[in-house]
């Protein structure tokens, strides 16, 4: 732990924060560290030496608020809690900027383990891997399964003409990024928004939902599902599209993309998506158009982010590589979508 502040994080506004709204909670001085790994928004574990707990804020250079709305999180966990969705218990948000320069929120940490790689599974050998991957499923199930309305959250998003509006602002954040010529992504936005198939009935969705987004426990269960910053009401099925996109492997040198599909064990994305329509009951036969629509996505984030690092407004590393591998994704979304 860092006795300093890290960046982004003032301790002893916080601490005086806590103390007003939360009495008795915090019972010594508090130390954080970064949680490295996220390329939005920002993630800290703070303790006080006897408990320990997640703060969560927008980066120190955010730039559309709306893609970093901790109302929005907060809200979404807050109702998600008494479900069974696995969600860290929310502690408070605060909206006011003076504590520690954003908004921002606290939650209960919670154990687990995020798998971001085919090392960190195979490590856990074939039939464990096998086991956490479909519970992966399992979870968005049970998500998807929540009613919106009774969560209270019949008013978190506007789910009609998702799909038209998702195309649309994906399009519109490609031109606010665009500084090169990228063969072949305007013919995968064209071609999805003529292919685009008609929604299921809305559920709450994750909207980043893959296995480094969750905790997996001890006993292989998740524990908890992180990373709600693109949750709404909308297809469920984009969030099954992200879980084909994140298990195909996409053979892409140099690639910051978290994937486990090559762990020995790992399920096929036969297998997965069969699981996911057993469990959902829902019709399946047009999750290609989905998973090419996540590596658009996919495609116009990681553009996004070379983007800024050619402005010189990204530090880190692995961001100089980013631009290289955007032509890859654009690729897999062609041969996905013509597959289809």
């Amino acid at each position: 732990m860092n006795a300093g502040n890290p960046p982004g994080l003032d301790l002893e506004h916080l601490r005086a924060h806590l103390e007003r709204e939360r009495p008795g909670l915090v019972r010594g001085p508090l130390s954080a560290r970064l949680i490295e790994g996220g390329r939005s928004n920002l993630t800290y574990t703070v303790t006080d030496g006897t408990s320990r707990w997640v703060v969560r804020r927008p980066p120190l250079g955010h730039v559309l608020a709306t893609a970093h709305d901790m109302a929005r999180e907060h809200r979404v966990i807050s109702a998600l809690h008494p479900t069974a969705v696995p969600v860290p218990r929310p502690v408070l948000l605060c909206e006011d900027e003076s504590v520690i320069g954003s908004p921002f929120y606290v939650m209960e940490f919670v154990e687990g383990t995020p798998y971001r790689t085919s090392d960190q599974l195979a490590a856990i050998g074939p039939e464990r891997t096998r086991g956490v991957v479909l519970s992966l499923v399992d979870t968005l199930v049970t998500l998807h399964s929540v009613d919106p309305a009774s969560a209270g959250l019949g008013d978190f998003g506007r789910p009609d003409g998702f799909l038209e509006r998702q195309l649309r602002r994906w399009g519109k954040q490609l031109e606010a990024s665009r500084s090169r010529d990228l063969p072949g992504i305007d013919e995968l936005h064209a071609r999805l928004t003529k292919a685009m198939p008609s929604s299921p009935a809305p559920t709450v969705i994750h909207g980043d939902y893959r296995l480094d987004n969750v905790l997996v426990d001890a006993d292989d269960r998740i524990a908890a599902i992180l990373d709600w910053e693109m949750s709404t009401l909308g297809d469920p099925l984009t969030d099954l599209g992200l879980i084909v996109m994140y298990s195909q492997r996409p053979d892409i040198p140099d690639s910051p993309v978290s994937t486990t599909a090559g762990a020995p064990g790992h399920p096929t994305t036969d297998e997965l998506i069969q699981r996911y329509a057993e469990g959902s009951g829902r019709d399946v036969s047009g999750v290609s158009w989905y998973a090419a629509f996540a590596y658009f996505k996919l495609a116009v984030i990681l553009e996004g982010i070379h983007y800024r690092f050619t402005l010189g407004q990204t530090l880190g590393a692995g961001f100089d590589r980013i631009g290289d591998i955007v032509p890859g994704f654009i690729e897999y979304g062609l041969t996905t979508l013509q597959e289809s």
